[in-house]
């Protein structure tokens, strides 16, 4: 008879136990959902507020539910930061966003925005490097870099970056055009004409392409 009692007191614990389980899970998973619907209305909210030019509002609407770990919000923040003027924030932001996704490419691209508002060149330099080791076709980040050393002065080491895009983009005209120009400050004549000639089959009279052409003859 003991051990009946004591068998039907061990069910009943392991049936509240389940119990006890059931709700922890249920609730657990109800404060996920709900988590869930407050982020995506606080985004709606965000996207609205930007739309509506009120930059402050939307940051703020963020805020309410910031999580550390969000890759999501610290590069939405980064951005609208930016969009304020609030570049400081902005830069923190987009740094976090980096170091949560550390092959990311869209974190860096973003970081380079308040960077170069701020004339912090070094910095990005820095930045587009890193895109460059992730991503070295990146067709965009090797003009910017190349321009960056185009004016410095840097002809020597803009070359490289700008051959790689009109490799990748023949006929772009503005690949084509500092690449152009970039060969004219090394003194290699031949190669500018061509890339001046080229430009002027994508943009027929382009003033730049002509005043190249004329300072080679």
């Amino acid at each position: 008879m003991e051990i009946l009692t004591t068998l039907r007191k061990i069910r009943v614990f392991l049936d509240l136990k389940r119990i006890s389980l059931f709700w922890v899970f249920f609730l657990g998973f109800l404060g996920m959902v709900w988590a869930q619907e407050n982020l995506e209305q606080a985004f709606q909210k965000s996207y609205s507020l930007e739309n509506s030019g009120d930059f402050s509002g939307a940051i703020k609407a963020l805020q309410a539910q910031y999580q550390a770990d969000s890759y999501e919000i610290n590069l939405r923040l980064g951005w609208l930061q930016y969009q304020a003027g609030q570049l400081a924030e902005s830069i923190e932001s987009y740094q976090k966003a980096v170091r949560l996704k550390p092959y990311a490419i869209e974190p860096k691209m973003g970081l380079v925005l308040p960077l170069s508002v701020q004339g912090m060149w070094a910095e990005v330099e820095e930045t587009y490097l890193k895109i460059l080791q992730i991503d070295p076709q990146n067709s965009l980040v090797n003009y910017r870099l190349g321009l960056i050393y185009y004016n410095r002065g840097n002809f020597d080491k803009a070359d490289p970056y700008l051959e790689k895009v009109v490799n990748l983009y023949p006929f772009d005209y503005d690949g084509l055009l500092l690449l152009a120009w970039n060969k004219l400050q090394l003194q290699k004549s031949r190669e500018a004409k061509v890339l001046f000639q080229k430009v002027l089959l994508n943009n027929p009279g382009d003033a730049s392409a002509k005043e190249g052409l004329a300072l080679l003859k």
